[in-house]
């Protein structure tokens, strides 16, 4: 009985080293997205080592996106559970993270320390227009796909103007996840087409006023923060570029512990890092409250999504066969678009505030467009070019 359970054992720990060599290496050297990182996947544990079929993998890719959180991650864990049940789940989700949080963690020491030199300052002031260009392209790609018909276009529309207003933010994904399966399956028979987006407009108005004033009290804490993070990470669909218009939401505009301009600092970190863009979240943890603080945020963000990888399997295939919840996963992803859309309009003040953001703007934009340059070398390139430009003053 000895002998086989140690014969059991030993090519389980050798799947969680394999895991863990696979995980770490991507996790640094994974740039470009959660695009570019599922693809990096797909060629280590599909073709490469033959870990799980194409089909398990899109089957898998598939799960990703009925659950919130980072789907990159997500992707890294559903591999690890695969592959050596729940220990795995546990390695390869944290291999994969570690590298980002790991060069965040560093980068937003250097940033406390030496945030206001003019050198670091020029850096990060190239690199903001770069960043608002960046989140432009997701919001893009998110809505050519997610805007799949009128009633989708309708909510979008009405879901950014209350963005734009102050509109608690959960509050809108709840309602525009509601009101599409509505639109589709209910309401076309008995009520007139507007109906779902005027419903959405006038029910998140009322509790707009009230979230601010609740929010304008609250102090700085670590376990506020951890809430606050656990909180986004539990309902977060569609890109990690929704995180920032939570974050300017609360910690911006309710709460005054973050300014537009570190909002921005800390966006441009998630991009010239690799791994996911969730990582933001260990770089404003680290500017509040230290390391205690990026260890609060980073768990808070993260844990969610190995919750919801470790309980969805059993769920996925109802969810996909069932045309409500796929409606309702139809409208949570447009309202996601529109705090995108929302949020990029309200940073573009801070990030283009003279002539030379405006160029460096575009030139990024036909880089990026035009020519497909890795959003990475791009956040670099940038900053590069800022610092230069201050020492040649």
């Amino acid at each position: 009985m000895n002998v086989n359970s140690a014969n059991t054992m030993r090519p389980r720990r050798e799947n969680l080293r394999e895991l863990a060599a696979v995980f770490l290496k991507l996790g640094a050297t994974a740039f470009g997205g959660p695009a570019a990182h599922i693809a990096m996947m797909e060629d280590e544990v599909v073709t490469r080592r033959a870990w799980i079929t194409r089909e398990e993998f899109l089957d898998l890719l598939s799960a990703t996106n009925l659950i919130p959180g980072p789907n990159s991650t997500e992707m890294a864990i559903h591999i690890g559970q695969r592959r050596a049940g729940f220990s795995g789940l546990l390695v390869a989700g944290a291999s994969f993270i570690f590298p980002a949080v790991f060069l965040v963690t560093l980068i937003a020491w250097a940033y406390v320390r030496f945030g206001t030199l003019p050198q670091v300052s020029a850096f990060l002031y190239a690199m903001k227009p770069v960043i608002l260009v960046i989140v432009l392209q997701a919001m893009w790609r998110l809505a050519r796909s997610a805007l799949k018909d009128r009633t989708c276009v309708a909510v979008a529309v009405v879901a950014t103007a209350c963005g734009l207003a102050g509109i608690n933010e959960l509050l809108k994904l709840a309602l525009a996840g509601l009101f599409v399966p509505l639109a589709r399956n209910v309401l076309p028979s008995r009520l007139p087409p507007a109906t779902p987006c005027l419903l959405l407009a006038t029910s998140t108005t009322a509790p707009a006023s009230a979230a601010l004033a609740l929010g304008a009290a609250t102090p700085f804490g670590l376990w506020p923060l951890f809430l606050f993070f656990i909180k986004v990470g539990s309902v977060l669909f569609g890109s990690g570029y929704v995180l920032l218009a939570f974050i300017r939401a609360d910690l911006v505009e309710h709460w005054g512990w973050l300014s537009e301009s570190q909002l921005l600092d800390a966006i441009a970190v998630g991009q010239v890092t690799p791994g996911p863009v969730f990582t933001t979240a260990t770089f404003i943890g680290y500017v509040l409250g230290g390391s205690p603080g990026a260890a609060v945020a980073t768990v808070g963000i993260f844990l969610p999504a190995f919750f919801f990888v470790a309980v969805s399997g059993p769920l996925v295939p109802r969810l996909r066969s069932s045309k409500f919840a796929s409606a309702a996963l139809d409208g949570v992803n447009v309202g996601s678009v529109a705090l995108i859309a929302a949020v990029t309009w309200q940073l573009g003040s801070v990030a283009l505030c003279d002539v030379p953001t405006v160029l460096i703007a575009l030139v990024s934009a036909c880089l990026l467009w035009r020519y497909a340059l890795n959003s990475a070398w791009l956040v670099i390139g940038a900053g590069i070019l800022g610092a230069a430009c201050s020492l040649l003053r």
